[in-house]
């Protein structure tokens, strides 16, 4: 199982051996225990519910709280859910650590953008704009939207004004520059998206060996 919940601690960077400086996003991942393990006979697919950083109990529900003692673990503040290929072994209880990326080289990390709040159409889809100048008095807005008097609406899909970020995302194949074993902490080329602090996913690529 080559999948983890992280938290992305920030950006710095480091030099290879060449001595050429390497933009790294700095990701704690792990350690994460198996809060409950799901089989094909059972519940349909083999997959696997992971938790990241412990939590108090009093904040829990009673519900939630027998679902930690079931598992024998620890309260935990995230959940997620990973897929299990063949041949993965799992179990309740268990804590995998960064060292399930030793001699991975790219990994696809999944988040959530930063929310940006409500904006207009120059900053959400980096339009032109209008003229400054000979009366033209819109340099921010988008022009026209529609048509005359057919269709007379707006067609769906158009590019207005309106909430931007906070969206789910998944950054392909950024290269694992350096794992971190004993702080349980990836060294990935490149930007991850979210605030820092913000929780991901981090899981070997799909795409790229």
């Amino acid at each position: 199982m080559q999948t983890l919940i992280g938290k992305k601690v920030g950006m710095t960077r480091v030099y290879d051996d060449a001595g050429v400086q390497v933009p790294v996003t700095v990701v704690q991942v792990g350690p994460c225990t198996v809060v409950q393990r799901k089989t094909a006979g059972t519940d349909g697919y083999e997959a696997a519910q992971l938790g990241f950083e412990e939590q108090k109990a009093s904040r829990l529900t009673k519900p939630e709280q027998g679902h930690f003692q079931k598992a024998g673990a620890k309260p935990q503040k995230v959940l997620r859910e990973v897929r299990l290929a063949d041949g993965d072994e799992a179990k309740a209880g268990d804590v995998v650590t960064a060292q399930v990326f030793e001699g991975v080289k790219y990994v696809d990390v999944l988040g959530r953008t930063k929310g940006r709040g409500f904006q207009g159409v120059i900053r959400r889809y980096k339009m032109r704009g209008g003229r400054a100048s000979h009366g033209g008095g819109w340099t921010r807005r988008p022009g026209s939207i529609g048509n005359r008097e057919w269709p007379a609406r707006v067609f769906k899909n158009k590019k207005l004004p309106g909430q931007m970020g906070s969206v789910d995302i998944t950054t392909q194949n950024l290269r694992v520059v350096k794992v971190l074993a004993e702080e349980n902490a990836l060294l990935l080329e490149g930007a991850v998206p979210g605030p820092n602090g913000g929780i991901v996913l981090v899981r070997k690529a799909i795409k790229k060996a």
